[in-house]
């Protein structure tokens, strides 16, 4: 493991085995069967929550997760990769007790602040034009290994354990902002359109045949898709940029998956993303998360406008757990019943628990929201 995913990786937690197996959490997902409702931790602890927890003499098995009870499913993703392949070896460039400054694979100089966040974040970027991006194209051209070995038979078991299939693709505006920054490539869909179109041709064309290779022997239940495209004021594409640019690339894949057997497309984008939910609805997204309430993501609005045309995940506002019990309350008893009326919807945190949670009140959120889940059930 390189020594920025270290970072990451120490965040991992212990939720134990799923209650869900897959053909339940599909229909589910699909509007098809609403039995149970499904709640989870989708993420875990933002960096030194742990350490404040055990502070407040949190156990072991709350500090890993373990105590708490979740309803879920177990996700497993084919072992091929659709995105950039090869490159350099992670090489640390200059380190002090706040951070680190490394080149990534791409070439990027990457920045990490230790102790406030787990995930590097580029300084540069390799393509200013067609001639960066021809330079570096090869690295997403299709080739057999981006298949590994075994990934066949790996797929097949994890999905007769009950697990959930997934096969992740690139995102249509996150891996072109991972080569051109997001400035230069909210600039690029109105000045540089045709190197826009030519990169994700590239991307669509590599991720189509992976996906073509990979259905063939083996079906496969969900694409999964990473974008984190919006903030607080709004997406960094437009309707318009969706339907020209990004669409296009979505709906060749999702066309192919669907008619190979797969259920659900599944997009994961922080921020506020209300302006471009149609748009990605008509290039076949069927789940969003995890619908961020500070930046204006309602789950019970989105349902109500888009009834079974949208499943979610999260939606519950992480932020409450670090206030009173009286504000926990009201987002859960606003949240989690229509969410069990209608089903569709895992439950959870819209993204990691966040620094200043209390333990005590963190205890509180996972009770409240089986007490209503449970009277619910019991009606």
């Amino acid at each position: 493991m390189s020594k920025l995913g270290a970072y990451h990786a120490a965040l991992a937690v212990n939720k134990g085995g799923a209650d869900v197996l897959r053909e339940e959490f599909l229909d589910y997902m699909t509007f098809r069967r609403n039995d149970r409702p499904l709640f989870d931790e989708i993420w875990g602890p933002l960096v030194g929550l742990k350490e404040e927890w055990a502070a407040q003499g949190a156990r072991p098995e709350e500090l890993d997760l373990s105590a708490f009870r979740y309803r879920r499913a177990t996700f497993a993703g084919v072992r091929a990769s659709a995105g950039w392949v090869g490159g350099g070896e992670e090489r640390i460039l200059e380190e002090t007790a706040e951070h680190i400054i490394a080149l990534d694979r791409m070439g990027r100089r990457v920045k990490l602040c230790k102790g406030a966040a787990t995930i590097a974040l580029p300084l540069d970027y390799p393509v200013r034009d067609m001639d960066d991006w021809r330079r570096v194209k090869a690295h997403y051209e299709f080739r057999e290994d981006r298949l590994a070995t075994g990934w066949e038979k790996a797929a097949l078991e994890a999905r007769a354990s009950g697990a959930v299939l997934a096969l992740r693709v690139p995102g249509g505006f996150d891996e072109p902002r991972q080569l051109l920054g997001e400035e230069r490539l909210c600039l690029a869909f109105h000045e540089q359109p045709e190197l826009v179109q030519e990169i994700l041709r590239t991307l669509g064309d590599t991720a189509f045949r992976v996906l073509e290779r990979v259905t063939a022997r083996v079906p496969v239940d969900m694409l999964d898709v990473h974008e984190d495209m919006a903030g607080k004021s709004g997406p960094l594409a437009g309707p318009r940029q969706v339907a020209e640019f990004i669409g296009p690339y979505y709906r060749r894949l999702w066309d192919l998956a669907r008619e190979r057997g797969a259920r659900l497309f599944r997009q994961d984008s922080d921020g506020n993303m209300n302006a471009v939910i149609p748009a990605f609805l008509d290039a076949g997204v069927n789940v969003m998360y995890p619908m961020e309430p500070a930046a204006g993501m309602d789950i019970v609005k989105a349902r109500e406008s888009y009834g079974t045309r949208l499943a979610f995940m999260g939606g519950i506002d992480k932020h409450v757990l670090r206030r009173s019990r009286r504000e926990i309350a009201s987002e859960l008893a606003y949240k989690i019943p229509p969410m069990l009326r209608t089903g569709g919807c895992v439950l959870g945190l819209d993204h990691r628990i966040p620094n200043g949670t209390p333990i005590a009140h963190y205890r509180y959120y996972i009770r409240e929201a089986w007490r209503l889940m449970d009277s619910a059930a019991a009606v």
